[in-house]
Formats: C-alpha cells, structure tokens, sequence
C-alpha cells in the first residue's frame, strides 16, 4: 500500500501519546488520506464510497443517509451532486412523502462501490497488519463499541466543534 510521506507532526507524538481525541484525530487523518489516495485511481472519494454503500442498504432518503454516514445537510447535498453527476446514484421521489426524495445507487453506482470496498478492504487490512494477529479484530469491536455506544453522538457545546481541512 502507500508508503507514508514523513512529517514534522509525526516526528515525536510522545507528548500526546495519552490523549484519546489525539490519538483517535491523528489516526483518523493518516488513514482518511491513505484511503483517499487508494480510491483516487476510482475516481472516488472515501465519503462518497461511505454514502453509495449507505445507500445500497435500502431505500433511503438524503437527510437518513446524512445522519447514518454522519454528513451534515450541505456535505450530503454536495457528495449526491457528484455522485449523481458521474451516474453512479438518482435522486427519485419517495412514494410515501412528495417532499422527500429517496437516493437509489446505478448499476454503475453499483459495480464503483463494490471496487471501492475491495480497495477500502485492502487499506484496512494493510493499516491492521501492524497489529498482532490476535488483536485486530479485538480493536476494530472496541472502535466499533465506542462509536455506536459512547461516542455515537456529539454532546452539545457552546462552540460547535468543527472539521478542519488538513493543513499543508
């Protein structure tokens, strides 16, 4: 897989080696940007294969996909313009609301989000090659645990925390 460019940041994280949110955010960039630079040759972005796979679970409409993804209203409207521009999903009316619209995933939509997941696939197993064997799936359970339970939903703050593009 990609060989990791060196960075000043990563020179000496000792100083934030006990800080859960450190360490959750600095994992979350490094393995977002190797995603990223797999699925380039897709012509695909890691939130875009999030979404079209989202979408394959059902009929959904954009605001159910926003929240089961975690995209806020105006990244999802984006990420389903792109999609539906490159064919890969349509907006249809929903049969039980005229307001809403249902998001359905092409036969192209379909065949680009299972090459994705095969690419996505082969990052993580790559990124869990640096664990022992025994725990891999160990760490994926207690992530998976902490984001359902714990961490499922943001709690309410006077200054909304927000995403920031990488720096550089």
């Amino acid at each position: 897989m990609a060989t990791p460019a060196p960075s000043p940041a990563a020179a000496d994280p000792a100083p934030c080696t006990g800080d859960l949110c450190w360490l959750l955010s600095r994992a979350s960039h490094v393995l977002t940007t190797e995603l990223t630079a797999a699925l380039e040759q897709l012509g695909i972005s890691p939130r875009a294969q999030s979404v079209l796979g989202a979408a394959m679970t059902g009929e959904h409409t954009q605001i159910e996909l926003a929240r089961m993804v975690g995209l806020d209203k105006t990244t999802m409207v984006a990420t389903l313009d792109e999609l539906q521009d490159a064919g890969l999903a349509e907006r249809r009316p929903s049969p039980s609301d005229r307001r809403a619209r249902i998001i359905a995933v092409t036969e192209a939509g379909e065949r680009a989000a299972r090459d994705a997941r095969a690419v996505a696939d082969e990052v993580r197993d790559d990124v869990l090659q640096a664990l022992p064997p025994d725990q891999r799936a160990l760490f994926v359970d207690a992530l998976r645990r902490l984001v359902a339970e714990r961490l499922a939903e943001p709690v309410r703050c006077s200054q909304p925390v927000r995403r920031r593009a990488p720096r550089g």
